[in-house]
């Protein structure tokens, strides 16, 4: 009767954590993957011995049996004598006198989770379970989400179109369904979920699904007031400036941030800064109006 250590399997210890399970049968999923190493026995072999380690260390009450029993093997295979020459069957595999379970599991895989007859173990095939979800990143520009993007991933080498609605989050996490690990016992594959990071740009801040931004103002329009075009996001806009306006004075442009993501319709805000520029090289006329005018407000 075979024991396999499967914590060697995955190349962790036995005080690893339940993450610690998955992110090591995740790397060996990948690596040897049979997609990713056609015709390749060794490769396959390695991700059987994966998944098999899985289906024991990654389920809490599995790995406790696992724990417990397998330090004590030697007992545990002389209590076991006592069943050898019944026929036991658990669905497509039969444990005969003498042999031992045989196929793609190791006898003590068998012996615990799917050969039945044993400390009360049922007889019954190895239950499907659904793969492991992955993990992945990608960087997002404000344009994307202000506009909606395609964008190609790639996954065992193929390539794959994921789709960036209007209004997508920092840290939003995308989910693409049946593409992470492979499922064990015929189970579906695990989904691939895609954690999005948007890239900081260098003129528009996002705070939700309004932008805030600096606009130059020069200090005569500010004085006096007028009219000015500000440069949005999307677009350009006329905006009256009052008299007397002073630096860092937010105006609100409705309906000119980021599409919301539930309904790209509707749009949140943006909201502009004035940023006060004062004028460079004035000639001796404009020096002279600008004493005058200094004269007349110091006289009040």
């Amino acid at each position: 009767m075979e024991y396999k250590d499967y914590y060697k399997v995955l190349g962790i210890t036995k005080s690893a954590s339940q993450d610690e399970v998955k992110k090591a049968f995740r790397k060996m999923a990948v690596k040897f993957h049979p997609d990713k190493n056609p015709g390749d026995k060794k490769a396959e072999e390695k991700f059987k011995e994966a998944n098999e380690a899985n289906e024991v260390l990654g389920d809490p009450a599995k790995r406790k049996m696992y724990d417990e029993l397998g330090a004590n093997w030697k007992q545990y295979e002389q209590q076991g004598n006592q069943y050898r020459g019944q026929q036991q069957y658990s669905g497509r595999r039969q444990y005969d006198s003498g042999e031992g379970f045989g196929g793609e599991f190791s006898d003590f895989f068998e012996s615990f989770f799917g050969g039945g007859g044993f400390s009360g173990f049922n007889q019954a095939q190895t239950r499907s379970r659904k793969g492991s979800d992955l993990s992945a990143g990608m960087e997002l520009t404000l344009h994307d989400v202000f506009h909606g993007a395609t964008r190609q991933v790639t996954i065992d080498g193929d390539r794959v179109n994921l789709k960036v609605k209007p209004g997508t989050r920092d840290g939003q996490i995308l989910r693409m369904k049946g593409k992470g690990s492979p499922g064990a016992g015929g189970g579906q594959n695990g989904d691939l979920r895609i954690t999005v990071k948007l890239i900081k740009d260098p003129r528009f801040e996002r705070r939700g699904d309004d932008i805030y931004f600096n606009h130059p103002l020069d200090a005569i329009t500010a004085i006096l007031g007028g009219n000015i075009s500000v440069e949005g996001f999307d677009k350009t806009v006329s905006m009256n400036i009052p008299e007397g306006t002073d630096s860092n004075k937010l105006f609100r442009m409705k309906g000119m941030g980021i599409p919301h993501f539930d309904n790209p319709e509707v749009r949140g805000d943006a909201y502009v800064r004035m940023v006060l520029q004062t004028p460079k090289n004035p000639t001796d006329e404009e020096k002279k109006l600008l004493n005058e005018f200094q004269s007349m407000r110091i006289k009040k």
